[in-house]
C-alpha cells in the first residue's frame, strides 16, 4: 500500500529520500533554489528508472556518456514536473496551490497523506543568530511556519513533519515555537516534539535536531517510537575504500571493496559508480594548519583552539569566538561532527583525517557522513552541492521516521 506526501523547502531532498525508501509517492517537491531542484529532479530520474528496470540510462549519466538533457528524455514530464522551483511565499500560495492539485489530476491522487518539511534553519540557529547583526529579528524566514501552516490548511493531510534546528525551541524566547504550535492546533492538528540525534539511526554523525509531527485531530496516530541501531563503526568505515586525492583534485575510483558499515547502511552497493570525489583547492597555509591539527588529534585526541597554533599561521583578528574553527573529522570516533551549510564556504572545520592528504573533506565524504547513499547525485557543482548536504535531513534518519509512520497508516488503512 502506497501512500501520497508533498515535500515542501525540499532541499537536496534528504527527508524525501527516507519517504521514498519505504515506499511512499512524492507528489510534489517545492524548493527555492535551482541546483537543489535540479538535483530532486535527477534523484526522480533515478527512482523512475529503477522502477522500470532501466538502471543502466542512471548510471551511463553517472559515467558521463549521456547528459543531464539526454537524462532527463528518458522519463516522463509528470516526473520532473513535480519537482516545483518556487521561492515559497503568501503572495505565491495560489498559485503554488494550481501547481500542486494539477500534479495530484495528473497522478489521480486525491488525498495526501503526509506532509514533511523544514523551513531554512538560520533563522533559529544558535551559529547563525550568533553571526547576524541583528540576532535574526526581522528576518522574514522567522515566519516560514506560516507558510507551511497553509499546505496544512489546504492539502488536511493526515500527518505532518516537520524538521528545524533545536534553537527553534528557544529563537525568540520561544515565542515563535508557541505560535507554531498554536497555529497548527488552529488548523486541526496535535502535535508532539522530540529532540533526535541521527548517530542513533546509523548515521555516523553527531546531528541533534527538532522532529515535529502532528496528527490530524479525529486520527489515533501518536508520535512514533523509532528503531534504533546499535552503534559498532567508526568514521573510517565512511572513507577508507575512497582514493587518495590532494587538494583541487577529482578521483573517481574506489580503492577498495565495501566496508561493512557502508554494505549495512546501503550507502555503497557493489555496482555502485564512486562520483563527486572532489576536494576543493586549499592554500598551503591551511594545509600547514591542517596537517597541525591532524597530528594533535592522532597523537593525542587533542583538538587545537585557534589561539594554540602557532603566530604566523594565524591570519583572523578574532581570537575569542570560534576557536575550534579548524577540526579533523576523526577516523577513531563512532561519529563525525555536525555537517553544516558553511562547508560550502571552505571547509576548515571538515579537515580530512589522512594528514598525508592534508586537506578539507570531499563532497562524496560529505554526503557520506549524511548518509546519502553513492548513486545520489548532487547537481549545480562542487559549491552547490556542499550547500545541499550540509542542509539536508540525513536520509538514514529519515527513513526510521518515515517506516514507523508507514506503520500506523497501514494499521488506520486496515482498521477502516
Amino acid at each position: 500500500m502506497a501512500f501520497s506526501y508533498i515535500d515542501i523547502f525540499a532541499g537536496a531532498g534528504g527527508l524525501s529520500e527516507g519517504f521514498q525508501r519505504n515506499g511512499y509517492i512524492p507528489v510534489a517537491h517545492v524548493e527555492m533554489k535551482k541546483e537543489a531542484c535540479l538535483t530532486l529532479k535527477t534523484r526522480e530520474c533515478f527512482y523512475y528508472l529503477k522502477k522500470h528496470g532501466r538502471i543502466e540510462d542512471y548510471k551511463n549519466y553517472l559515467r558521463r556518456e549521456i547528459t543531464r538533457d539526454e537524462l532527463y528524455a528518458m522519463v516522463p514530464e509528470t516526473v520532473l514536473n513535480s519537482v516545483i522551483n518556487e521561492t515559497m511565499s503568501e503572495e505565491g500560495m495560489p498559485a503554488l496551490f494550481d501547481r500542486i492539485d494539477q500534479l495530484m489530476e495528473v497522478q489521480g491522487i486525491e488525498n495526501i497523506d503526509v506532509l514533511v518539511g523544514g523551513p531554512p534553519c538560520q533563522a533559529y540557529s544558535l551559529v547563525g543568530r550568533a553571526r547576524s547583526k541583528t540576532n535574526m529579528v526581522g528576518d522574514p524566514r522567522n515566519y516560514l511556519y506560516m507558510l507551511y501552516c497553509e499546505v496544512l490548511e489546504k492539502y488536511r493531510p493526515k500527518i505532518f513533519v516537520f524538521e528545524n534546528v533545536p534553537g527553534l525551541l528557544t529563537a525568540n524566547g520561544g515565542s515563535y515555537f508557541d505560535d507554531m504550535r498554536e497555529r497548527f492546533r488552529k488548523a486541526g492538528y496535535f502535535l508532539e516534539y522530540r529532540i533526535l540525534n541521527s548517530k542513533e539511526y546509523g548515521v555516523l554523525q553527531n546531528r541533534r535536531r527538532v522532529i515535529v509531527i502532528g496528527w490530524r485531530e479525529g486520527t489515533d496516530f501518536t508520535y512514533p517510537e523509532l528503531d534504533k541501531k546499535e552503534q559498532k563503526y567508526l568514521v573510517d568505515d565512511l572513507f577508507s575504500d575512497l582514493p587518495y586525492i590532494e587538494p583541487g583534485e577529482s578521483r573517481n575510483v574506489y580503492k577498495c571493496k565495501s566496508t561493512e558499515y557502508l554494505r549495512e547502511s546501503g550507502i555503497r552497493t557493489e555496482d555502485d559508480i564512486l562520483t563527486l570525489h572532489q576536494a576543493r583547492p586549499n592554500l598551503e597555509r591551511d594545509r600547514k594548519i591542517y596537517r597541525q591539527v591532524i597530528e594533535a588529534w592522532n597523537n593525542g585526541q587533542k583538538r587545537l583552539k585557534y589561539t594554540e597554533l602557532p603566530e604566523e599561521l594565524c591570519t583572523h583578528n578574532n581570537r575569542t569566538a570560534f576557536l575550534d574553527r579548524f577540526k579533523v573529522v576523526a577516523k577513531d570516533m563512532p561519529y563525525a561532527q555536525t555537517m553544516v551549510a558553511h562547508i560550502s564556504k571552505d571547509g576548515h572545520y571538515f579537515i580530512h583525517p589522512d594528514i598525508k592528504q592534508a586537506r578539507s573533506i570531499s563532497v562524496r565524504e560529505a554526503a557520506r557522513i549524511q548518509s546519502f547513499p553513492d548513486n545520489y547525485f548532487f547537481e549545480g557543482g562542487r559549491t552547490a552541492s556542499f550547500l545541499q548536504i550540509g542542509n539536508a535531513v540525513p536520509p538514514l534518519m529519515a527513513s526510521a521516521i518515515a517506516k514507523k509512520l508507514k506503520e500506523q497508516l497501514m494499521e488506520e488503512e486496515a482498521n477502516g
